[in-house]
């Protein structure tokens, strides 16, 4: 292992660039996005369930060894979906278990990995003919794209297929973007470089009528969301009718549910609630804006954020892939993302309490 001085710095030095990708909901939302500096035969990668913009305030760095674990990987082993068991115990202050996508970072060869739910990356991920889109823009770098595979060991697998190639650059289709590099600050300016070669105009929407959002809300158990920009989604047309066809990315369906629910003409919140037999995390009124649900989570409120923004910068006649069935179901029963929402979950009832 280097120098203890030399990497502790380098991990002081990851902290803070990922409070900052933390801090900007168009890179990354909630508990989403992860980042790793691999020192040694030691990964130090981001805890699951925790968020990169609290990097600088709380112990969200937990050691995994890499050797056994990339083992278990090229083994296809189940155990590699277990990241916590190749934790080292004796070095994890916090107890928390590593992100979900560790497989991902180890897998990386170089040292600094930073993983990010980019909205202008995600509004081109989603479509069809994302990779023959964005190679033009990407070209110089050494990228890949990689068609969606669930989080964890199949997507790990997935990118492992382009291991000769060792890209400094992946486009994770109905996910996100990845970026590498030997350095902290190289690996910050390659994200910048690729957020800006990807940005994507954002259409602009009517506002919200928060008046009738408020007499919808009223005696139910239902809010206005945390951020007005998650309107958007039912306030422009092109958006709401985007948000119809289903869900789009992994952290939807974890925190918002399969799809997105949209009350039909003059339906109130009872009636919505009524005509599902549920009550969702959120509904979208088409014009006036989106009701949350009083108990949804501080993650599911950047991810109805998250949702408008992606959606703000698709256009109309795009031609969307959506997840399937399957790959919804492979996330809801997933006990690892039963574990990121366990912790969402306390952490927001000791927030209230």
């Amino acid at each position: 292992m280097p120098e203890a001085a030399g990497w502790q710095a380098e991990l002081e030095e990851l902290k803070v660039v990922s409070a900052r990708i933390g801090g900007d909901p168009l890179l990354t939302q909630g508990a989403g996005g992860n980042t790793s500096l691999k020192t040694g035969g030691t990964l130090w990668i981001k805890a699951s369930g925790t968020w990169l913009a609290h990097a600088l305030a709380r112990d969200i760095m937990v050691p995994v060894e890499m050797a056994p674990l990339i083992a278990a990987v090229e083994a296809i082993d189940p155990a590699a979906e277990q990241a916590h068991q190749f934790t080292i115990t004796t070095l994890n202050s916090s107890g928390l278990r590593p992100s979900i996508e560790t497989t991902v970072h180890a897998l990386l060869p170089q040292r600094v990995v930073l993983h990010v739910h980019c909205v202008d990356t995600i509004a081109h991920a989603v479509r069809a003919d994302c990779a023959e889109r964005i190679g033009p823009r990407l070209a110089g770098l050494n990228w890949a794209y990689v068609p969606y595979a669930r989080p964890g060991l199949p997507l790990a697998l997935a990118i492992s297929e382009h291991r000769g190639q060792q890209p400094d650059v992946l486009i994770l289709g109905n996910h996100g973007l990845v970026v590498a590099a030997d350095t902290v600050a190289g690996a910050e300016a390659l994200l910048e470089d690729v957020k800006v070669r990807l940005r994507a105009e954002p259409r602009g929407a009517p506002a919200p009528d928060v008046g009738r959002l408020a007499q919808l809300a009223a005696v139910t158990d239902y809010r206005l969301p945390s951020s007005e920009a998650a309107h958007t989604a039912a306030t422009d047309p092109i958006s709401l009718k985007l948000a119809g066809k289903s869900s789009l990315y992994p952290d939807h369906v974890i925190f918002l549910g399969t799809g997105s629910v949209t009350a039909r003409d003059g339906e109130d919140v009872a009636a919505v609630v009524a005509r599902l037999g549920t009550s969702p995390i959120s509904i979208l009124f088409p014009g006036t804006g989106i009701l949350m649900r009083r108990d949804a989570t501080p993650g599911a409120d950047a991810m109805a954020r998250c949702l408008a923004d992606v959606l703000a910068r698709i256009p109309g006649n795009a031609p969307v892939r959506v997840l399937t069935p399957e790959e919804h179901l492979q996330l809801t029963d997933w006990d690892a993302e039963k574990y990121r929402q366990d912790l969402a979950r306390k952490a927001a009832a000791k927030k209230i309490a």
